[in-house]
């Protein structure tokens, strides 16, 4: 899903790569582990995008590229430590090579490195965003933690949590990305906004994702959202929506961890149950995410931006099946 820039990317992927070698020889080798699994490089691709939607891809964007994503590698990191995840890019995670304790520290100083690399923008207001928008995406995670089998989670507190550990780093890319570019403020408010939803939508598709999908197909352990008691929107839109019988009985089953029997619950009415309301919800943020693009002159990077959302309504609508 390169989208116009796969030179671009390429030289974003190999920079990345050059990274390790800025580390200390002792932990060089899990730093080139941590980063050596190729995603699917959203971020980095939100940030040029953006930037050559308002105006012209420049050094500066590949710089904030390698930045957004290695702030995205260092979450995953801690994330498959607290989810106790087995593989990640079709590889074993580093904790299950390492165990907890060295891959809490190496998602650490990835945190760190990203910080270090961002304040080398001359324009101090980039680095001081990319620093809020790293503290914001831990905070979300924090309360998404804090706030696991609580029953009383509403969708509101769902949305305020995905917005704040995906939908902001999203957000940051684009915003910067424009902000590199010279744009207007409202050109950067609108990609922006435009950032902030594509990346609350692509959560709202990767909770969904750990319901339907496969692991051999995502290379990544699934079932650890219900399992780590993560109130998904798949689950709280199932909990309001049941009779006072039925919600017991599914409050019971999530509180137990049983996978198999909620999942079953949620797929029983592919049509009109819960999980395709939240595919349907993920659908309306794209389609408001597509109209912050309408006040930006036309151009190819434009053009695919909004090929971007098709491209995730395209695996939304593929999770229905």
């Amino acid at each position: 899903m390169t989208l116009g820039v796969r030179t671009q990317l390429e030289e974003v992927d190999a920079r990345i790569t050059q990274q390790a070698a800025e580390f200390d020889p002792a932990i060089e080798g899990y730093v080139t582990y941590a980063i050596g699994g190729r995603g699917k490089r959203l971020r980095p691709l939100m940030a040029l995008l953006s930037g050559g939607a308002s105006g012209g891809i420049t050094s500066a964007h590949i710089d904030l590229a390698v930045i957004v994503e290695l702030i995205h590698i260092a979450t995953l990191v801690h994330d498959d430590i607290m989810d106790e995840a087995e593989r990640r890019r079709s590889q074993p995670t580093v904790n299950a090579r390492w165990g907890n304790s060295l891959s809490v520290l190496l998602g650490d100083v990835l945190f760190a490195h990203a910080l270090n690399l961002s304040t080398d923008f001359e324009d101090t207001n980039i680095s001081r965003t990319i620093a809020r928008t790293a503290t914001e995406v831990c905070s979300g995670e924090m309360i998404q933690t804090q706030r696991r089998f609580d029953l009383q989670l509403s969708r509101e507190d769902y949305f305020r949590i995905i917005r704040m550990k995906t939908g902001s780093l999203f957000a940051c890319a684009a915003q910067l990305g424009a902000t590199i570019s010279g744009a207007s403020p409202d050109i950067v408010r609108r990609l922006q906004n435009y950032g902030s939803k594509i990346g609350t939508a692509y959560q709202i598709y990767d909770d969904c994702l750990d319901i339907a999908g496969t692991e051999s197909e995502t290379g990544k352990t699934l079932g650890t959202d219900l399992r780590k008691g993560k109130l998904t929107l798949p689950v709280l839109t199932l909990l309001e929506s049941a009779s006072a019988f039925d919600r017991e009985r599914c409050c019971v089953l999530v509180l137990e961890g049983k996978l198999e029997e909620v999942t079953a619950l949620l797929q029983s009415s592919p049509r009109n149950g819960a999980f395709s309301a939240s595919v349907d919800t993920a659908v309306e943020l794209i389609r408001d995410a597509q109209a912050e693009l309408t006040a930006l002159s036309s151009n190819r990077f434009v053009d695919s931006l909004f090929g971007l959302g098709e491209a995730l309504l395209e695996l939304l609508e593929q999770l229905r099946s």
